[in-house]
């Protein structure tokens, strides 16, 4: 099945904002509209390859829009509204395993104020489906989303409640071939977590994963992904460890608490921490400016402008394995940094570029937020 019948390919440079992104085709810079509200964080480094196809010039203010993106050599789609699509292709194929049979009565159908992808019927029974796509994967797990999704949560409950010869289904879309499991993105949005925990045995829940070949044809074969839900319940808590990403525009020098005076260069510093309950309110706190200043962050944070707050949610504490990998990829660290009451040399390192355009930087994130995983679940 071939959705494009023409691409270019092209090499990222940056993402002035969601919806727009600046490539280099064809030795020229162009802007290009990206149909993509997600994070994309994992996919969108410096110099990745991008397929682009040309928008109709009556339709659009850009002449170009980005439909996929390479990762391991690979097309992602990026296309989030194909995606549906894709999900209509493999619903008529019988491609979604526990929908084979299944009619389209019609799209986009409309109960109360939500509006769902689609109608299913199979018999008496009726399916309303939703329909989602997964970007977010990490050797043989995906997750889903990489942003909060208030959205997301809300269609999962307003399925639950479904009564009658309706049922709610959701169906999400893995953009990979190799991936074998599927989990909720705890790490990003704990809530949405939760939801599709409180629905189970009330919402189906389908995933399958998708390939892509070069042409942008989707690949013919299919696989459902295995729900590791004891896992997801397990790791589904407010509790771990967290990356704070903050910026310096200029040095400084900073009295840190018992640290006394520190010459603080220009640059991106990243500060790992933990926290064995409550971690959100934890980092809420650091994302303050105005506090009591207590750890050695709150002097920091004082100073310098957030950039990101990432938790990595889990049961084992992963504080001082974070900051061991950190270490290794940074360019320099503040000794004795916000490390105390542990025998790590430092928590704060710091680069002169911008750790989110780093490849390196989101290997180490992804490891510890999925790849991970992986040994819990052989």
């Amino acid at each position: 099945m071939k959705f494009f019948q023409f691409t270019e390919k092209a090499l990222f440079i940056s993402r002035p904002n969601r919806f727009v992104i600046i490539c280099r085709l064809q030795g020229r810079t162009v802007s290009a509209y990206l149909p993509n509200p997600g994070r994309l964080r994992e996919l969108l480094y410096p110099d990745s390859t991008l397929y682009l196809v040309q928008q109709s010039s009556s339709t659009s203010r850009m002449k170009y829009m980005a439909v996929a993106v390479e990762k391991n050599g690979m097309p992602v789609l990026l296309h989030t509204h194909l995606n549906n699509a894709v999900a209509r292709h493999l619903i008529e194929q019988d491609r979604v395993p526990g929908l084979e049979g299944s009619v389209i009565v019609r799209p986009e159908v409309t109960i109360g104020n939500s509006r769902f992808d689609f109608l299913l019927r199979k018999g008496k029974q009726e399916t309303v489906l939703e329909v989602k796509s997964c970007t977010l994967f990490s050797g043989n797990i995906g997750m889903f989303p990489d942003a909060p999704t208030l959205r997301g949560k809300k269609h999962l409950l307003e399925l639950a409640a479904l009564t009658g010869e309706r049922k709610g289904a959701v169906l999400i879309i893995v953009h990979s071939p190799k991936v074998k499991y599927f989990m909720p993105d705890f790490h990003t949005d704990l809530e949405f977590s939760k939801a599709l925990l409180s629905v189970f045995g009330k919402v189906t829940v389908k995933v399958v994963s998708a390939g892509w070949d070069g042409n942008l044809s989707l690949k013919k074969k299919t696989k459902e992904l295995t729900i590791p839900w004891d896992l997801i319940r397990q790791e589904s808590q407010d509790r771990g460890s967290y990356v704070l990403i903050l910026q310096l525009k200029r040095k400084r020098k900073i009295s840190i608490g018992n640290l006394g005076l520190i010459t603080f260069q220009k640059g991106y510093y990243l500060y790992v921490g933990s926290a064995r309950a409550n971690l959100s309110k934890r980092i809420a706190r650091h994302e303050r400016k105005r506090k009591n200043l207590f750890w050695h962050i709150d002097y920091l944070r004082e100073h310098a402008d957030l950039c990101a707050s990432l938790p990595v949610r889990a049961n084992d504490d992963l504080e001082c394995d974070i900051a061991d990998e950190l270490k290794k990829i940074s360019q320099w660290d503040i000794p004795g940094f916000g490390s105390s009451d542990c025998t790590c040399q430092s928590h704060l390192f710091a680069m002169s570029g911008d750790p989110a355009s780093s490849q390196l930087f989101m290997n180490v994130l992804l490891f510890f937020r999925i790849s991970r995983l992986e040994s819990m679940l052989e």
